[in-house]
């Protein structure tokens, strides 16, 4: 790993938390408004309910930085730019659908927003056109590299519906893991620190500029978003981190170290599938208190803050245990 690499990653970094701190500062005025407030389900957690009318959607200020900062680190770091704005760009796809479903949610003031089919098929349709590009532009090809083997292997047609997979279980996965102040950006960051080691070691300049980019504009949003949140990212800003992160590494070819790394984002998103299946299952049995499991350990007792601590100091372990992983191939 070159001082140069590292130098460059810092200073995006830092940009990123200035452009995502600034967008924020000057979105949250707006949003109020707007009365574009955060709507709270009531079967949640009842502590949750004094954050109604918290304004959402800054995920447009939070992905606006990230945006300013992967492309300046591009510009004077070197990286490919047109594959720098494929990564933002499908991050930014997914996040329109976000908005629009946020959108829906804050104009109609209810929790639901696009229907699950409609943002399953856009997501696809998304996760597609990246996969495309990945095998027919880049010199990526079909490759996957597999930990343990440490080799690359040829999927071939198969790279599509692979992607396809990877890109919306994560998407979704990072979206799930938004239900508590400070969790998603906080995660997401630590997460996105590792992908741009990684993209380093797997010789990405572009990834790792990028993932770099990603972690500021993180911290700069956190800056509002930690315990009382003052402003929420909402599902613009969640989706739109999962889908412009999961290609930053498709970009690497250590897709296979998602979720590893990711594992506090495989844990949101699976507890929620073996809870709706044991609900069915048992006939209204559950397996957690409340689903995602976040909510589990809230009303187990824990407080907010150090449910958000514990699931940062979780992701910090498997982002060693994905690091170590890869070392040893």
């Amino acid at each position: 790993m070159e001082m140069a690499d590292l130098i460059t990653i810092l200073i995006t970094l830092i940009i990123g938390v200035a452009a995502a701190g600034i967008f924020t500062w000057i979105e949250i005025p707006i949003l109020k408004k707007k009365q574009f407030g955060q709507y709270i389900r009531e079967e949640g957690p009842q502590s949750h309910l004094s954050k109604q009318g918290t304004p959402t959607m800054g995920g447009i200020a939070l992905y606006g930085g990230i945006t300013v900062a992967g492309l300046a680190g591009c510009a004077f770091g070197g990286g490919n730019m047109v594959d720098m704005v494929i990564i933002i760009v499908s991050g930014a796809l997914f996040g329109l659908i976000g908005f629009l479903d946020d959108f829906i949610k804050v104009a109609k003031k209810h929790n639901l927003g696009l229907r699950a089919y409609q943002k399953l098929l856009l997501q696809i349709l998304f996760s597609v056109l990246l996969s495309l590009y990945v095998m027919h532009v880049t010199n990526l090809g079909s490759d996957v590299w597999i930990p343990f083997l440490n080799r690359d292997v040829n999927f071939g047609i198969w790279y599509i519906p692979f992607i396809v997979f990877v890109m919306v279980a994560m998407t979704n996965s990072v979206n799930l893991t938004d239900g508590l102040d400070g969790l998603c950006a906080g995660v997401t960051a630590i997460v996105s620190l590792f992908f741009a080691a990684v993209s380093i070691w797997f010789a990405a300049k572009t990834s790792s500029i990028y993932c770099g980019a990603m972690a500021g504009g993180c911290i700069g949003f956190l800056i509002f978003n930690h315990h009382p949140a003052k402003i929420f990212m909402g599902d613009t800003g969640s989706l739109a981190l999962g889908a412009g992160l999961t290609a930053a590494v498709v970009l690497t070819k250590g897709t296979f170290l998602i979720p590893f790394a990711g594992f506090v984002f495989v844990m949101e998103s699976g507890s929620v599938i073996l809870q709706v299946l044991y609900f069915k299952k048992t006939h209204g049995k559950r397996i957690f208190r409340m689903a995602p499991i976040h909510h589990h350990f809230e009303l187990g007792g824990m407080s907010e803050v150090n449910v958000v601590r514990m699931f940062w100091g979780l992701t910090v372990l498997f982002c060693l245990v994905a690091w170590g992983i890869m070392k040893i191939g």
